[in-house]
């Protein structure tokens, strides 16, 4: 049976070569399109294209927003954006199938259609013990997600808690503030990296299954307000 795998992909030139990491044991290959199963095809920026990279291309594009994930051992910060803005917007304590649940919940009320969830790397650039935990939580929400036609990416998080914590002082937010909202403003300070590089750098979390993919590809179902050509006539 084939393993869940995670492809990640960076800003490159055309010639884009994927990185497939299989999960568990861990292995690393670098793969060309060429080696790659018909079927399944090599997962490129111009196939599907993360957010970021699409307000790069096209500053006056508007379609599609963005919920920041910072997860925690008991507490989940949210930010969302939408257009240019990008805002802390709460702080969820659920774990597991609640937690994704609730993600998913959140993202059809919001009109998201990816998530952006932040990645521990350590101050030598390396994952950690807690890196684990995410890449498995954003493995088993990418499934649920992918039903919908909406990607999870996954995004170096490395010092976003302490930028979070100065912007809160800055801003003049008391301590208590600081201590109940902290999450959703490092999930902020994730979405503003992510959208600040463009989306380079970010990991496409893909499902196993060659019929979810497919609907990666597809993507979520067109919104008349963002796409009204595609519903003319």
């Amino acid at each position: 049976m084939a393993k869940a795998m995670v492809v990640e992909f960076r800003v490159l030139p055309p010639m884009t070569c994927a990185l497939v990491k299989d999960i568990n044991p861990l292995v690393s290959v670098q793969l060309s399109s060429a080696h790659l199963p018909t079927r399944i095809r090599a997962v490129s920026l111009n196939e599907i294209l993360p957010n970021a990279l699409r307000r790069k291309h096209n500053p006056h594009w508007t379609g599609g927003f963005s919920l920041g994930v910072d997860l925690g051992m008991s507490r989940t910060g949210l930010a969302l954006s939408k257009g240019f803005s990008v805002r802390p917007l709460s702080v969820l304590k659920l774990r597991g199938q609640k937690l994704e649940l609730q993600l998913l919940e959140i993202a059809g009320r919001e009109e998201v259609d990816e998530f952006i969830i932040g990645l521990p790397i350590s101050n030598d650039g390396k994952e950690t013990p807690q890196s684990n935990k995410v890449r498995s939580v954003a493995g088993r929400l990418a499934a649920r997600a992918a039903e919908r036609g909406w990607r999870v990416y996954l995004q170096d998080e490395h010092g976003t808690s302490e930028e979070a914590l100065s912007f809160m002082i800055d801003m003049g937010h008391s301590k208590s503030a600081r201590q109940n909202r902290i999450d959703a403003y490092a999930a902020m300070m994730v979405l503003e990296r992510y959208f600040s590089m463009a989306g380079q750098g970010t990991e496409l979390v893909l499902p196993k299954q060659l019929e979810l993919q497919e609907k990666l590809r597809r993507g979520p179902p067109k919104d008349a307000d963002f796409f009204p050509e595609d519903f003319d006539g």
